[in-house]
């Protein structure tokens, strides 16, 4: 049995808390959050009892923490986790300084300590459907991947102002599943960005509709196109052309049941938001740490993916500043 203490109990936080309630290998002993009122809701839906961070992190009745909170507490707590030699849950980006993620990447290496970064779409059934078929050679070699990615309207724009950006809030987990998918380290990076949805963003410094060009040594190619809106909701698609054929990953509808009239086919809009859409993969990347906790294995996508998906997301970002490719 895997003892968890859960750090942030926001939405994500719940997210994770469900799954592993009804988990067989795992119990959440104690929660924390920087409001005490969602972590006492928290505590009374698990039967966990109510904690301070820090007494979390030293406690001797845990063994792994999920790190669900801001961005910007993720290194100190990592670092008080790794000391304590407790397996490690976080929610992506890792930090937002590269070489904050490369201090903490060798210390968990000589600490010997799992870690797993949440990248949850690696775990969508379709997408890890996708990826196997891609890696078994079904169709031959990968030549261009195109990764969509939109969401249904912006977050707040005093999100926006803390986000670090599209690149690094958003499209980072589209980097993450180009290389997923590719199997293939790029070396270089192209980016373009536009602020056409919210007028605001822009003036906080940000874009919100952006399209990335990657490319690998070889000569493969990754297209990602996001958008902060998308009238028709959640977008969420991939398409992979190899040697041999195409493999594609559509949207995920509210419904598969389609109408066809004299005025033509009708199908059901999408799911539209990324709880609902992404719930079954929620779910198996945190069955995916757990069993590789009590298995003793270091789990997958580990801190370096983590840190490979930033230098990218950074790539990005300076390239859309420059208006000029960057070579890794």
């Amino acid at each position: 049995m895997i003892r968890i203490g859960l750090l942030g109990c926001g939405r994500i936080g719940q997210v994770h808390a469900r799954t592993l309630k009804a988990m067989d290998g795992a119990r959440i002993v104690a929660v924390a959050d920087a409001m005490p009122a969602a972590a006492q809701s928290l505590a009374e839906a698990t039967g966990a009892e109510m904690r301070a961070t820090d007494a979390i992190l030293s406690a001797g009745d845990i063994d792994a923490v999920v790190i669900g909170t801001p961005t910007d507490t993720h290194f100190s707590q990592i670092e008080a986790a790794t000391k304590a030699g407790k397996a490690i849950f976080c929610e992506k980006p890792v930090d937002m300084s590269v070489n904050n993620i490369r201090t903490l990447m060798a210390d968990i290496e000589a600490a010997e300590v799992p870690f797993f970064t949440a990248f949850n779409r690696r775990f969508d059934p379709n997408f890890a459907a996708l990826q196997a078929r891609l890696r078994a050679g079904e169709i031959g070699a990968v030549e261009l991947i195109q990764i969509t990615s939109r969401d249904p309207s912006p977050p707040p724009i005093g999100y926006i102002k803390s986000s670090g950006g599209l690149f690094r809030d958003m499209m980072i987990h589209d980097f993450d599943m180009a290389r997923f998918l590719m199997g293939e380290e790029f070396d270089s990076v192209h980016a373009v960005g536009s602020s056409l949805v919210d007028p605001e963003i822009g003036k906080a410094g940000d874009v919100d509709t952006a399209a990335v060009t990657l490319t690998t040594a070889s000569g493969r190619i990754c297209q990602i196109s996001n958008s902060r809106r998308a009238a028709y909701g959640y977008d969420q698609r991939i398409e992979v052309h190899c040697a041999d054929g195409m493999l594609r990953a559509e949207n995920i509808l509210e419904t598969s049941v389609e109408s066809a009239t004299a005025e033509g086919f009708k199908r059901s809009p999408t799911l539209h938001f990324f709880l609902e859409r992404y719930e079954a993969a929620y779910a198996a990347e945190m069955k995916a740490f757990i069993a590789a906790v009590s298995a003793g294995t270091q789990p997958t996508p580990s801190i370096r993916d983590g840190l490979q998906a930033q230098i990218l997301a950074d790539a990005a970002t300076q390239s859309r500043e420059t208006g000029q490719p960057v070579a890794l």
